[in-house]
């Protein structure tokens, strides 16, 4: 059966203790825990949110999440960070991929062994040069993840939204092609794709077919809705920024047939975790309404996952 829950990064002020309660008592089996530096740092809308202090994480505290999470019977799917572990910045990128690596060893203490990120781009370089970038960045994380026994699983989102992610976005791994190219210089078994479908809805790609060709390699997967405004496409095209002629909305209201999509996890034998991801800004008026876009998608998506 397919696992059914949480990205947490929506229930930022929320304590983990609070988030494991939440999830518990409205039939979440899983989250994937936001587990950005609790330092701070960089920080975006949906980003930042640290539920688990991954880099001061002991063997006693791991205990007691683990304890407290098998008390509510929740189980974590991942960890998860996004920063762009490619940044052109050297400090930046070190920054960020260290605490990858903090990521892994918090994943190996807590038996979760999965992490969930993005594989990062230098915007304003060709694919071509930045897979030249990824063969010196990603091995040692790779090999550091081997020898954890931890999965590492990025999501295809582009992150090609705003102005300072132009022209090329902060995440190489937002196609089937560019996937075939990244596993291609990066032969690791425990590199795979953590699946979100409504980045391939405003790119025009098909998202079912790549679940087929790639069934061995999605590790984890999003329940992410979008929504592309035709009219505004038909003014702006598609060479605007995306979120000119689209929005990320709840599952159910928007354009991905969820009935489908599930119905290919299921042909392919997926039985990992699913997680739903919450970006709508019509559902962030206050802390009620987060929770109940939460219970929304729940309620919706149940009808496909059981």
């Amino acid at each position: 059966m397919i696992k059914f829950g949480l990205l947490t990064s929506i229930m930022e002020g929320c304590t983990f203790e609070e988030t494991v309660d939440f999830a518990a008592e409205n039939g979440l089996e899983c989250l994937e825990v936001a587990c950005w530096p609790a330092s701070g740092g960089a920080k975006r809308r949906y980003a930042g949110v640290c539920h688990i202090d991954a880099e001061n994480l002991t063997p006693e505290k791991a205990s007691e999440i683990l304890d407290y999470c098998g008390s509510r019977g929740v189980k974590i799917s991942s960890l998860g960070y996004y920063p762009n572990t490619l940044d052109p910045d050297p400090d930046r990128r070190r920054t960020y991929v260290d605490h990858i690596h903090a990521l892994i060893d918090a994943s190996s203490m807590l038996g979760v062994n999965m992490v969930t990120t993005f594989l990062g781009r230098v915007p304003d370089k060709t694919v071509e040069e930045n897979l030249e970038i990824v063969k010196e960045v990603w091995p040692p994380v790779l090999e550091h993840a081997k020898e954890k026994g931890v999965k590492i699983a990025i999501e295809n989102c582009p992150m090609w939204f705003t102005k300072d992610e132009w022209p090329g976005g902060q995440n190489l791994m937002t196609s089937p092609s560019n996937w075939r190219k990244v596993f291609s210089v990066l032969p690791y078994d425990n590199l795979g794709i953590n699946y979100d479908p409504s980045h391939f809805v405003w790119q025009q790609i098909d998202y079912i077919k790549p679940l087929y060709e790639f069934r061995d390699k999605i590790f984890h997967v999003h329940y992410k809705d979008i929504k592309i405004y035709r009219d505004r496409l038909a003014d702006v095209g598609v060479m605007a920024y995306p979120l000119e002629y689209m929005s990320p909305k709840l599952p159910g209201l928007g354009d991905i047939d969820w009935g489908r999509y599930v119905s290919a996890l299921t042909d392919i034998g997926y039985k990992g975790f699913s997680v739903i991801e919450v970006e709508d800004k019509a559902f962030e008026g206050s802390p009620e309404d987060v929770r109940n876009s939460i219970l929304l998608s729940a309620k919706y998506l149940r009808n496909f996952v059981i």
